[in-house]
């Protein structure tokens, strides 16, 4: 495809109202799961927008496609993915991306490792979102970070019998290690939270940034972030490069100040 890809952050899906059924718990995590209602409107603009597809057809030799390629990545390894976000997807003729993180496989809330093969059988990448989900993956060592990109694609890899080459940043912490050491583990195609069409590369490693859609936002504001033309996609932007300012000189403060804000325990 001769266009960058315009790549969407989504984390839990959820029916109902009770956004502790799927994925990590607490007011924090709860502001990215949207209501599985609103995640297909949101899907019904978005997939008329351009091409939902994957990064392998986005990036790969096949002939380009019409229209602006469109990535759509689902964090952490809820069980929503299977319950809700995949049938979603499907129903539009759309795949999704799914980033699972490894420790929490098979625990209450979270994708079992059936789930995992039925995903990939489906047509869904399935990729890595890290082994314990560091808060702050850019403060690990590389040794740490090594072992998080390692040990989780060994497990996929072990589960679905097929090289594992995709993966997202938990929590927006990103850092030339971090696809360094992505990188040596065999990903190739690494997200991260910066809002951003911008493709870099690090070691072979295509590093691409994505626009995130939290619980209240309508399906218009995900229409706005893939239009040709994108004011949502700038507004994002410059939010997240203020906070970004904020994180790297709050450290842990600036998470114990987030959680206090949304009333994590």
């Amino acid at each position: 495809m001769t266009r960058a890809p315009i790549t969407l952050e989504y984390h839990d899906i959820i029916d109902g109202d009770d956004f502790g059924v799927s994925g990590f718990p607490g007011p924090s995590s709860a502001s990215y799961k949207l209501a599985a209602s609103d995640f297909v409107a949101h899907l019904r603009l978005v997939a008329s927008a351009g091409n939902v597809v994957t990064p392998h057809l986005a990036f790969g030799n096949a002939p380009p496609l019409p229209g602006q390629p469109i990535l759509l990545t689902f964090d952490d390894g809820g069980v929503s993915a299977i319950t809700s976000a995949a049938p979603a997807l499907e129903a539009a003729g759309c795949r999704g991306v799914f980033l699972i993180t490894s420790d929490y496989i098979g625990t209450a809330t979270f994708l079992s490792a059936q789930h995992i093969r039925e995903l990939h059988a489906r047509g869904h990448v399935v990729g890595s979102h890290s082994c314990s989900h560091p808060l702050r993956m850019a403060a690990c060592t590389r040794e740490q970070l090594s072992r998080e990109w390692r040990d989780s694609v060994a497990v996929l890899r072990d589960l679905l019998g097929t090289q594992i080459d995709t993966a997202s940043v938990p929590g927006g912490y990103f850092s030339r290690a971090v696809a360094e050491t992505a990188a040596e583990a065999g990903i190739r195609f690494l997200f991260t939270s910066e809002p951003t069409t911008r493709v870099m590369l690090v070691d072979g490693c295509r590093v691409l940034g994505r626009y995130t859609l939290r619980r209240w936002h309508a399906a218009p504001v995900a229409a706005g972030l893939v239009a040709a033309s994108s004011a949502a996609r700038s507004a994002q932007w410059l939010r997240w490069n203020t906070l970004k300012v904020a994180k790297r000189l709050g450290g842990d403060v600036y998470l114990r100040w987030r959680g206090r804000m949304f009333g994590d325990a």
